[in-house]
């Protein structure tokens, strides 16, 4: 199909029946960026039908590299998209959808990718250690080694010290704002009284003057 077949059929598409429309991917870590781009192949036509194929592992990892989740797992999150309308396993099936002038391809979504989220876990790869070690994690379970294990907790261990540290800080330094602020307002208390009494002094002072005749 030319390309001007493929846009006056997107321009007069049938009313009889809805426009299949086949979308593929991996979809690992299944995001935003995926869900917008079914969201642009649903919206290609009026009543579209969006069948969404999902490659297995064994090509994904043949052709593209290991995965985080397993194509039972993506498959899974296919099927929770509201925008597909049927999904399952499936291999590289774009060639002959070219050949056919049928293949229409949806922008990606900017700033988001499975590749960029794997890169952030990576990157704070030691928080995130830390974080399930404690939640219960074994170094087995994460993948660590004994000594890195060792070291993870030590370093949470003094975290937790500091954060006790800080916390007790702060409480001191509230307690000595209070004992400031009260003192502040005992020392006015005390002027004003020395105040009141200096100038009685003072007017006693004068009374007795005048009755003595000074």
């Amino acid at each position: 199909m030319t390309t001007e077949v493929r846009e006056q059929a997107q321009q007069d598409p049938p009313t009889d029946r809805p426009v299949r429309v086949y979308a593929d991917g991996i979809y690992d870590l299944f995001h935003y960026g995926h869900a917008r781009s079914l969201e642009q192949a649903k919206k290609l036509f009026p009543n579209t039908y969006l069948l969404v194929g999902c490659c297995n592992d064994e090509l994904t990892h043949q052709f593209k590299g290991k995965t985080v989740m397993t194509d039972k797992e993506r498959y899974e999150s296919l099927r929770h998209c509201n925008y597909a309308d049927a999904s399952g396993a499936s291999n590289d099936v774009y060639d002959f959808v070219k050949k056919a002038g049928k293949f229409k391809e949806t922008k990606r979504a900017d700033g988001i990718s499975t590749s960029d989220l794997i890169m952030r876990i990576v990157k704070d790869y030691n928080e995130y250690v830390t974080r399930n070690l404690a939640r219960g994690y074994t170094r087995k379970d994460l993948g660590v080694s004994y000594v890195k294990e060792k070291r993870l907790r030590v370093n949470m261990g003094l975290k937790k010290l500091q954060e006790n540290v800080k916390r007790h800080r702060e409480k001191v330094e509230e307690k000595i704002q209070v004992v400031t602020k009260t003192a502040r307002v005992h020392r006015n208390e005390w002027v004003e009284n020395a105040d009141r009494l200096v100038a009685g002094f003072l007017e006693m002072f004068e009374e007795g003057c005048h009755k003595m005749g000074l």
